[in-house]
């Protein structure tokens, strides 16, 4: 079972939250969890995974069939998990998702899997073994600054949390990528950033270190590319942040600690409303 983790001066949860939430003795601080196994784990991976997609349903990103969330299996890193194919995201359960190998089999499970998702995911995963989960949904917004094939600029403190960290995607604009060439061409271009901008399709988020961090990195980017084609529909010149500030902004509040602080509210929420995910 995962076990509280004690605050100490090398705390990185703690350590980077101290500007929102000063230190005081006795006060309660959430923080990721430590495991006692692989089993345990794997669960919470599961949870979370679950969970996300739940939020993102309420969020409105839920578009047919399209979209997935995968998080890399901590005893098996050639095996991720994933929601199965065309099940509501507003019902899935942990006991509903899928193990699926880098080869498109699903090892446990009873639905199908999205080929679309498991060719990209599992290219991801393949080629960025730091990558714990990542998430793909067809978002509005996120759709459609896709089409302009641009990076988000340095607007407010939410764009800057991708100052650096942004990739532009032109490979297979336009297109979903069920072949593993084009797939694999999609995951190369990602490169170390958080994001990628898929011309002409969508967003695409990496976590790092949790299917929270790669959730947040998701809302955050959905929020961020609203608000940049409200300013340009304003036809107005926007300020932007310099760029020593956005690094300095990209650096102090777009850390996997943060992220991953930041999408607590949301799984707490769901966790309230929906008990039937931990099924």
């Amino acid at each position: 079972m995962p076990t509280a983790e004690t605050t100490t001066a090398s705390d990185p949860i703690r350590n980077a939250a101290d500007a929102y939430a000063p230190r005081q003795a006795g006060l309660h601080f959430p923080r990721p969890p430590r495991f006692e196994s692989l089993e345990a784990e794997r669960l919470h991976r599961k949870q979370r995974l679950a969970a996300a997609c739940r939020v993102f349903a309420r969020a409105g990103f839920e578009y047919g069939f399209a979209g997935h969330v995968t998080v890399r299996d901590p005893q098996h890193p050639d095996r991720f998990w994933t929601n199965p194919f065309a099940m509501d995201l507003a019902r899935v359960r942990v006991s509903d998702l899928l193990l699926v190998d880098h080869e498109g089999q699903v090892l446990e499970g009873s639905w199908t899997v999205n080929r679309a998702g498991f060719v990209l995911h599992a290219a991801i995963h393949a080629a960025h073994p730091q990558v714990v989960a990542s998430c793909h949904m067809h978002s509005t917004n996120g759709m459609a600054w896709a089409a302009f094939g641009e990076p988000l600029a340095p607007l407010n403190q939410t764009a800057c949390y991708f100052f650096e960290a942004q990739s532009v995607i032109t490979e297979g604009s336009g297109r979903v990528a069920l072949e593993s060439g084009s797939a694999d061409a999609i995951a190369r271009e990602l490169g170390d950033a958080k994001i990628a901008i898929h011309q002409n399709h969508g967003l695409f988020a990496v976590g790092r270190e949790s299917v929270d961090e790669a959730a947040w990195w998701y809302l955050s980017a959905e929020r961020a590319c609203e608000i940049q084609l409200k300013v340009d529909a304003s036809g107005r010149t926007p300020k932007l942040v310099d760029a020593e500030r956005a690094r300095h902004i990209a650096h102090q509040l777009a850390t996997p600690s943060i992220a991953w602080l930041h999408f607590q509210p949301h799984y707490d929420a769901v966790c309230r409303s929906d008990p039937d995910l931990f099924d």
